[in-house]
């Protein structure tokens, strides 16, 4: 007997037949097999140049409603708007998939649909135009998302949409969307994780929600190349991962490379914890708590080729509360992107203002500063202590401008600071002589056991 490619994919446990009561016809009799049901027995066929979209719809919601798996086999589809109900599960074989966007406003959509399952897909946008607020993949108010091991490409806008959505985003190859990769709003608990992003237009994962509430996203483990910033502007574009008012959101162990603006930034983001990444090649600063927020830990962060390397600053917006600890921070240019303006403290390794610890860190090639505590009277409460500055401009600076806080600097070792180890300075002028042996005119600065060489 001659066996082809589709009786070994989709023959297996073929015993259970899915009756005229659940499946119309021709499916009555469609085999149930190991994977799932055969797209062919609802008409659906690949390498045509028809377009399968209402065949593949009428087989996506009768195999959703008999909660049974969808499987394509190897091949092209061309297809738009298709609508995914509560249980649908498409699965197809990785890389051999492909389901090209014929036009509508996304290729797939749900709304107020739960256990939705894509897998092994290549989706492609075609390039397409998609309208504002749309994605090639769109889904809302959804719980048990699984986007797994499918590749998505070529989208004409945002490539991923979720809102209000619960699951996961994993394992996915997401190439040259055209604005974002992966774009969240209001999640209600979900995974972005394991993801290769390249390319994108305005930003790789953005987690936002339309207020400043809790999202408690986990952004872990992905790989994020080249980040452009299209639609310019002066950083609300041009970012790796993007965390918007989203508060207690963890974003660990992501690699990130050539971002043209930031690679984590956290902005009114409250109790967000940048952890554990690696990040080269960003256009300004290559971690970032900005504004309303309250509460931030970067921590054990890599950071190799930058503007500035961490910032955690707008204290007279509300920003403050921070660790930054355990990082290497290394290779800090004075070059902008565009969109930004040349005085912006850029050459600087670390900058904070409020309520802050910084430790532990190490800091090398800062043609600025090394570590920077506060800005005019932006300065409360700051320790910085046993860290390691090495071949900075100034290697720590404190603002001492009338109305600036305490702050303590100890047991820091700074090497190779050509214009001072340790500085007062009024806004970006410095004022005092070096203050490395601890004796200082503000009562609000404790200065004891830094070294100098």
């Amino acid at each position: 007997m001659n066996i082809d490619r589709r009786h070994l994919i989709f023959s297996g446990v073929t015993g259970v037949i899915l009756g005229p009561a659940i499946l119309a016809a021709p499916a009555a009799t469609a085999p149930l097999s190991a994977l799932g049901v055969d797209a062919a027995q609802f008409g659906v066929r690949p390498g045509t140049s028809d377009d399968q979209t209402l065949a593949m719809q009428r087989a996506l919601d009768q195999t959703a409603a008999a909660r049974v798996p969808l499987v394509l086999a190897p091949g092209v589809y061309r297809v738009g708007n298709l609508k995914l109900a509560s249980g649908a599960q498409l699965m197809g074989m990785r890389g051999a998939t492909r389901l090209v966007f014929n036009g509508g406003p996304s290729l797939f959509s749900s709304s107020q649909a739960d256990l939705i399952t894509l897998s092994g897909l290549v989706i492609d946008g075609a390039g397409k135009p998609l309208p504002r607020g749309r994605g090639l993949v769109n889904v809302v108010a959804g719980s048990g998302l699984k986007l797994n091991d499918c590749e998505i490409t070529r989208a004409g806008g945002t490539a991923i949409l979720l809102e209000q959505a619960e699951g996961e985003v994993a394992r996915n190859i997401v190439a040259d969307a055209a604005n974002v990769a992966v774009h969240s709003f209001d999640a209600r608990g979900l995974i972005v994780s394991g993801n290769t992003v390249r390319g994108a237009g305005n930003g790789g994962i953005w987690i936002w929600t339309s207020d400043k509430r809790e999202d408690r996203t986990l952004v872990a483990d992905n790989q994020i190349d080249d980040t452009q910033a299209r639609d310019g502007g002066s950083g609300q574009n041009g970012n790796a991962i993007n965390v918007y008012r989203a508060a207690n959101v963890i974003v660990r162990g992501n690699r990130i490379r050539n971002a043209a603006f930031s690679a984590v930034r956290g902005n009114a983001a409250s109790n967000i914890q940048i952890v554990g990444n690696t990040c080269s090649g960003l256009g300004e600063v290559a971690l970032y708590s900005e504004f309303e927020f309250e509460g931030s830990v970067i921590a054990n962060n890599i950071v190799d080729g930058a503007a500035t390397g961490v910032s955690v600053t707008n204290f007279d917006k509300g920003g403050r509360l921070s660790v930054v600890q355990g990082n290497l921070i290394r290779n800090l240019t004075r070059n902008p992107p565009d969109g930004t303006e040349a005085n912006q403290g850029h050459g600087t390794g670390i900058t904070v203002q409020a309520d802050t610890a910084v430790t532990g860190n190490v800091i090398e090639n800062a043609p600025s500063v090394g570590i920077e505590a506060g800005w005019g009277p932006h300065l409360r409460d700051v320790t910085v202590t046993g860290n390691l500055v090495r071949q900075a401009g100034y290697g720590i600076t404190v603002s001492v401008v009338s109305g600036a806080g305490a702050a303590v600097i100890a047991n820091n070792l700074i090497s190779g600071a050509k214009r001072g180890a340790i500085v007062g300075m009024e806004w970006s002028k410095a004022v005092t002589g070096d203050l490395i042996a601890g004796t200082s005119p503000y009562p609000q600065l404790t200065i004891n056991g830094n070294k100098a060489r």
